[in-house]
């Protein structure tokens, strides 16, 4: 697929900016293994703002693109799940949290994909607070437990609120993809990229 100004939908910048948060999390779940220091929690910091660079970048050089939309919630999903099972690993998180993360992902991914890539429907604003709550949550619990352990519990409550708004998100865009149209008009296009 090219786009209008004759490069691949892929060759983005922004799409570049996804990769190397693809590419961030292995290094961060390393770390963060090994123990959250400060160098875990800044390259959790730099993992965490590709999400907001690339959305940025995408409408700033209009260069929102399909496999943007594709990769993009897929970076945010995979990133989120493995950073969570390593919190597991490492005691910073209990298994209930991984598993009620796991399970809405797996449901959403099973029971709205379909929609949303056919464009009937388009990430929320709950999702997208969803999104920044769970990473930030997940941010300050790594920094409280490098430079402020006695803050690990109070911010392990933030932590359960953004799992629940996980849980609510989820089901919005279930329900939502259930109630879509299974064919998208002709003025519909592909679902928001970022």
């Amino acid at each position: 697929m090219t786009s209008s100004r004759g490069r691949p939908d892929w060759a983005t910048i922004p799409n570049l900016v996804t990769l190397a948060r693809f590419a961030l999390l292995a290094p961060v779940c390393v770390l963060l293994w090994d123990g959250a220091g400060t160098l875990a929690v800044v390259l959790l910091l730099v993992w965490a703002s590709t999400d907001w660079i690339d959305g940025l970048l995408a409408r700033a050089l209009g260069q929102t693109s399909r496999t943007g939309a594709i990769i993009d919630p897929i970076a945010d999903r995979l990133g989120l799940a493995a950073i969570a099972a390593t919190l597991v690993l490492v005691d910073l998180l209990p298994w209930a949290a991984l598993v009620i993360i796991l399970v809405v992902d797996l449901a959403t991914t099973v029971l709205a994909t379909g929609a949303a890539l056919g464009g009937r429907i388009e990430v929320s604003i709950l999702g997208k607070v969803r999104t920044a709550v769970l990473v930030t949550s997940v941010f300050l619990l790594v920094a409280a437990a490098a430079w402020a352990p006695g803050l690990v519990g109070a911010v392990q409550v933030l932590v359960w609120t953004a799992v629940g708004l996980h849980v609510l998100s989820g089901g919005d865009y279930i329900l939502r993809a259930s109630r879509a149209p299974r064919v998208a008009s002709a003025g519909e296009g592909p679902p928001s990229p970022r």
